[in-house]
């Protein structure tokens, strides 16, 4: 049975013609059970078993921009973002973003997107014993757990969401984790992407507009985000 969640995003929204677009396009995906938008706040709260990573890609389709700004309960969510190690082909070396959301009290949603990767091979995920990434995935130590596999296609994108039984979010921050090409997961190689697992806000746990380090804005932010490659 497909586990529900709740997952706000930051949702440019100028007008009730904008909620309604927004809206419109989010009743397209599957496994949305309900949308409430908030024009005031510019957020879109959404219940479902739909992917974080689907619904930024339906509300990118109306031509506005989505940033998740919370998943699931407080404690319950956490991010890695996944870079090569190796000397970087294109503009950037991020390949890959990874959102773990509490789905029980002993299992966890991974919802994986990569880019950039090998057209048409693929990639199998795991979580490692150490959080030690100085020489990219070779440092990072033992399998720990194995996640389980993502395809990418002729452009080397592709995106997985994956429920894996007895891994709660508390046990894998602060590990690491590699997408990499041994099935088994056990042999490591350096064209391997591989990220330190951190926590992430719950749901309303992260309003702020304005980041207090840098005195960006989320939408500035998010442009310097998408150069790097992080989608």
């Amino acid at each position: 049975m497909p586990v529900s969640l709740n997952t706000v995003f930051a949702v440019p929204l100028h007008c009730n013609g904008c909620v309604d677009d927004v809206t419109s396009a989010l009743n397209k995906v599957d496994g949305i059970d309900k949308i409430q938008c908030d024009l005031a706040k510019q957020l879109v709260s959404v219940e479902g078993s739909a992917p974080p990573s689907s619904i930024v890609k339906a509300i990118q389709g109306t031509g506005r921009d989505a940033i998740v700004r919370g998943s699931g309960e407080p404690n319950s969510s956490a991010v890695c973002i996944l870079e090569t190690h190796e000397p970087a082909h294109n503009a950037t070396a991020v390949r890959g973003l990874a959102r773990l959301v509490k789905a029980s009290s002993n299992s966890t949603l991974f919802d994986l997107t990569l880019s950039g990767m090998r057209p048409r091979t693929t990639y199998f995920a795991s979580i490692r014993n150490s959080g030690d990434i100085s020489r990219g995935p070779l440092s990072t130590g033992g399998l720990y757990k194995s996640i389980g596999s993502v395809t990418v296609d002729e452009q080397g994108s592709g995106q997985a969401f994956i429920v894996k039984e007895d891994m709660p979010i508390w046990e894998v921050i602060g590990r690491s984790m590699v997408v990499g090409l041994d099935k088994d997961c056990k042999k490591l190689f350096l064209e391997d992407v591989v990220g330190v697992i951190a926590r992430s806000a719950g749901v309303w746990e992260n309003e702020k507009t304005v980041c207090s380090c840098s005195g960006k804005t989320i939408w500035e932010e998010r442009k310097d985000a998408l150069s790097k490659g992080m989608a």
